[in-house]
This record gives structure tokens, C-alpha cells and sequence, in this order.
């Protein structure tokens, strides 16, 4: 969407701790840039040719966001593994959910090795889709309530909506037949994967795979809750 995108391969220093590296310009004044939703933390390093950088830290993303595009800034972003912004950062990953942070604010933490390591297999087991809330619980042997606040802690938000932002990460991966798509990304059919994307991403999957989006607003390195 009017976006060069370019990926970097992750430092074998950083792999613990980073899943991706991306370089982004944007090449075209006034066109819609999309962030899509995420249950990861990205930190953002924003540079403006002749008017320097800022280095921010975006939160976990429930819901997609338009922003118009502006030739002339690009951003470098290092996604965080899914659960590991509370060990990094040393900040409850719930406090960041849909917020955009100035990085001078945080500290770095430690990291609960076993904790961190039951996160880690939450992640796995819930992503996809196909394994519910109570059915992860039980295989990981841990209750539902502390499943909750291992997530709300460690990632942002719960259990549950984790796996929804998962499975629409996995729909707008792919450019396949909507039923196709609903059963392997683990809805229960298509009207199931219409309504949560109309939810996730503003609109219903037709519209915007026809361009058809919700009015984008001006970017601004340190968005809401800065």
C-alpha cells in the first residue's frame, strides 16, 4: 500500500530477543499506509532527512490503523518475539497495548526463566487458531485465570484475543478464497472470518481487498497514549 518494504536479517546477537527486522519508506504522497493488527511490540526507530530521529516503542496493536503517507521519513522496526517485551523493556506488556512510547522511558527488566518459558509455549500452542483457551490451559497444566495473567503481563492482552489477532494475521498473510482461508486460519466458517475482520481491520474482507478502507489519519511517531 504505497509502502517499500524491505527485510533485514535478524543479528544472530538479537535472535533471542527479535523476530524481524524491517526497512520502510514510503514512495508515494497521500497514500494509505497500513499497520496491521499485532500481538508482538515493535520498537520503531523513525528517521526524518534534515529534521533527525526518534526511537519509540510501539505496543501491541488490537486493531488495524491507516495513516497517510508522507514521501521523505523512513522506519527501521524490530519486532520483539511475542512475549518477550516484559523481560526487555521491564514494563507490564498490558501498559502498551495501542500506544506508541518515547524509548527513553524504559529501563530493561529480568526475566522469570521459567515463566518466560511457559509464555513461550502458550505462544506456540494458541497461535494458529485451532487450539482453544481452555484446551491450551489444560495441555500446558496451568488454570485459565493464570494463563490470563501470564498473557495480560508477558504479551498485552489475553489469551483470546491473541489467537483472534493471530488468525487475522494469518488471513491478510495470505491472497486466497475467503472460505478457503476461514477454515484453515481456524474460523468457524466465512461469516465467522467476515465479522471478526470487519471488527480487526474497520472493514469487511471484500471491501478491502477492493481498496475500499476506513479514512486514514496523519502519522505521528508517538501516537496515542504518548
Amino acid at each position: 500500500m504505497g509502502v517499500d518494504e524491505r527485510t533485514v536479517e535478524v543479528p544472530a546477537s538479537l535472535r533471542a530477543w527479535i523476530s524481524e527486522i524491517g526497512v520502510a519508506a514510503v514512495v508515494e504522497d497521500g497514500l494509505t499506509v497500513l499497520d496491521e493488527p499485532d500481538h508482538a511490540t515493535t520498537l520503531v526507530l523513525r528517521v526524518v532527512p534534515g529534521r533527525g530521529s526518534e526511537l519509540v516503542v510501539m505496543g501491541p496493536r488490537t486493531r488495524a490503523r491507516y495513516h497517510v503517507g508522507e514521501v521523505g521519513p523512513w522506519c527501521v522496526r524490530a519486532r520483539i518475539h511475542t512475549g518477550r517485551a516484559r523481560s526487555l523493556l521491564g514494563r507490564p506488556a498490558h501498559e502498551l497495548v495501542d500506544r506508541v512510547l518515547p524509548f527513553e522511558g524504559f529501563r530493561g527488566g529480568r526475566g522469570d526463566p521459567r515463566r518466560d518459558e511457559l509464555l513461550r509455549e502458550a505462544v506456540t500452542v494458541l497461535a494458529g487458531g485451532h487450539e482453544g483457551v481452555a484446551a491450551a490451559a489444560r495441555r500446558l497444566n496451568v488454570s485459565e485465570r493464570h494463563l490470563r495473567g501470564l498473557f495480560l503481563d508477558g504479551v498485552g492482552v489475553s489469551p483470546k484475543h491473541f489467537a483472534r489477532i493471530d488468525r487475522m494475521r494469518t488471513v491478510l498473510a495470505q491472497d486466497r478464497p475467503l472460505a478457503e482461508l476461514a477454515a484453515d486460519a481456524g474460523f468457524y466458517d466465512q461469516a465467522h472470518l467476515t465479522g471478526e475482520f470487519r471488527r480487526l481491520m474497520g472493514v469487511p474482507p471484500a471491501a478491502f481487498r477492493r481498496g475500499e478502507l476506513p479514512a486514514a489519519t496523519p502519522c505521528h511517531a508517538r501516537g496515542p497514549g504518548a
